[in-house]
């Protein structure tokens, strides 16, 4: 309401005159945006001919002839010469902390992201990273992107294959799921795995044929202290360089606001320093992480969450129930079709946390009265989610909490409706239709497949629903992200879930003005309204103009940050 009294008191003032000139000080604007479709996302007033920016803030929105009288001398006029200027969009799930160090590590994603189409690919492609980097005997090598799934006829890295490829150093190549990676045997030994050590309740470590040897795969519960140890930059001139190159990375798809998925108490204190230094060129949203929750409210109390300090805010807790579907973590009710990642059979996956300790997590988190995320996957994870919100939230089930099931990809029709009867956000994934449609094929089947990511039942019965990345498990792409979600379009070009489909209009406030909502923001970013900050994209074509399958080759021009660009495409040569 507030942003529509300003809106409605601008038009009152313009259409009949009063106070203008006398107010015209306050009321030039710094910039005004016309020439091109203007997208609001705004139901109220969905398109406008021009917009007035002042102060980092949206002035006005309307008719050019009305914001022509905000024109001063300094006034910028921005002529968007047929182009398409929208709200930035707001990233609902990612690892914004990997963007500090991926600009660093090879990407070896399968085709068409990366290059990594099969096992000799891969190993000829760190040998070739090593040799161009003038790597030391000694020094880690990371790669990301690992997608065993896309791997031809079965055969999947190992870490014998590490081992010939770079026998001098410990080498991680991440999984795509970000679950996991494949470890060498220098990589095994530094973070100290062996014969000896057992797999932890909710891990994977996949053993040596015959033996107990770890064989370079390690997922879940048991990649979780690797990760925690991977280095990071320490020195100020190390984090603020990382900060921009990595903020870079969203920048460039129109991200004004970026996620930090699952904070660790040390990412954390990266990321304040990162504020301190004024690093930050985009705002950032972290969630500490279920193991390092009470370390991070020792010198986080909960009345610091949900408050930006230079572009940076705490936003609430992330909890993890299981693991990934393309992994074969994830946790479901009925078996998977090929057994499990080392060859378990009546294979469901399991929980990374029992039940017991997911309720008094949750109530906890429920209790401190700071937002949760949780990661749920497969269908038996969102059943132990319901029940552990059904237990910490007895007496009030419906609060708005704003607690988001980040992925939520098998979610069940049943479950959708205690969904929406508890305003439970679900962030989906509808990526997965295009890189792992077929391996949830394999995996699940058809119909469950088809099923993944249901947005048009969500948005049917209400619920508002959002679309993420999950970056780096995907690259970073906006367009692509919305043409997923608009077609549901696999790899192989098999159509999964056609019934799922959504509109563009609706794909774009998944990513907008929803995602605003799910952080608590929708009085300040996410839609084309007076007194929002004036976080814009302009593209070079009009998502709900052109035909829905050449969504993904609409580009990125420009992202304004606040009235200010941070990115601007360099032209192409004709």
């Amino acid at each position: 309401m507030h942003t529509q009294f300003h809106s409605i008191t601008l038009a009152l003032t313009l259409a009949f005159g009063g106070g203008l000139a006398a107010a015209a000080p306050a009321k030039v604007a710094d910039a005004i945006y016309y020439g091109g479709d203007i997208v609001t996302i705004n139901d109220q007033q969905p398109t406008a001919e021009a917009l007035a920016v002042k102060g980092g803030v949206i002035l006005a929105v309307g008719s050019r002839a009305e914001l022509g009288k905000l024109k001063g001398k300094q006034t910028k006029m921005v002529n968007l010469h047929g182009q398409t200027l929208l709200p930035a969009f707001l990233d609902a799930h990612s690892h914004y902390i990997n963007s500090l160090t991926v600009a660093s590590q090879l990407n070896l994603y399968a085709p068409p992201a990366g290059p990594a189409k099969d096992v000799p690919s891969i190993v000829a492609e760190l040998k070739k990273f090593a040799a161009e980097k003038k790597i030391k005997k000694g020094e880690l090598i990371q790669a990301y992107g690992y997608d065993d799934t896309a791997m031809p006829e079965g055969r999947l890295l190992n870490r014998d294959d590490l081992d010939a490829a770079l026998p001098n150093n410990p080498v991680i190549v991440h999984h795509v799921s970000m679950h996991g990676g494949v470890l060498n045997s220098l990589a095994l030994k530094k973070f100290n795995i062996n014969a000896d050590t057992k797999t932890p309740e909710g891990g994977i470590i996949v053993r040596k044929e015959g033996t107990n040897e770890p064989y370079g795969l390690i997922m879940e519960t048991a990649f979780i202290p690797v990760f925690g140890q991977l280095p990071k930059p320490t020195t100020d001139k190390e984090i603020a360089a990382a900060t921009r190159a990595g903020q870079m990375l969203f920048a460039q798809t129109g991200i004004t606001t970026a996620h930090e998925g699952a904070s660790h108490e040390g990412d954390i204190v990266v990321m304040q320093k990162a504020a301190k230094l004024g690093a930050n060129i985009i705002d950032v949203i972290a969630f500490p992480f279920m193991t390092d929750m009470e370390k991070v409210l020792k010198t986080n109390p909960p009345a610091t969450f949900g408050k930006y300090h230079n572009r940076f805010k705490l936003g609430g807790i992330k909890v993890t129930i299981d693991g990934s579907p393309q992994g074969r973590t994830a946790f479901f009710t009925t078996p998977y079709l090929n057994g499990g990642p080392g060859g378990e059979q009546d294979w469901k996956g399991e929980p990374t946390i029992p039940a017991e300790l997911t309720n008094k997590v949750v109530k906890r988190v429920y209790d401190l009265g700071l937002p949760l995320n949780l990661h749920a996957n497969g269908d038996a994870a969102i059943d132990q989610f319901i029940a552990a919100h059904e237990f910490a939230a007895a007496g009030s089930l419906d609060k708005d909490r704003r607690t988001t099931v980040i992925h939520s990809q098998f979610v069940r029709k049943d479950q959708l409706g205690k969904y929406a009867q508890y305003k439970i956000i679900p962030s989906m994934f509808t990526l997965h239709t295009f890189y792992f449609g077929e391996a949830h094929k394999a995996n699940r089947g058809m119909e469950q497949a088809s099923y993944i990511s249901p947005m048009r039942d969500a948005i049917d019965r209400g619920i508002t629903v959002t679309n993420h990345t999950d970056f780096v498990v995907v690259p970073l792409d906006q367009m692509f992200m919305l043409w997923s979600a608009v077609n549901r379009v696999s790899r192989g070009g098999e159509v999964f879930g056609a019934e799922q489909r959504i509109t563009p209009l609706e794909g774009l406030k998944a990513m907008t003005i929803n995602v605003a909502y799910q952080y608590r923001e929708e009085d300040k970013k996410g839609s084309l309204e007076t007194g929002k900050l004036a976080d814009l994209v302009i593209l070079d074509q009009n998502p709900l103009k052109v035909e829905p399958m050449a969504i993904k080759d609409i580009k990125v021009v420009e992202t304004i940050k606040e009235g200010k660009t941070i990115y601007r495409r360099a032209k192409q040569a004709k």
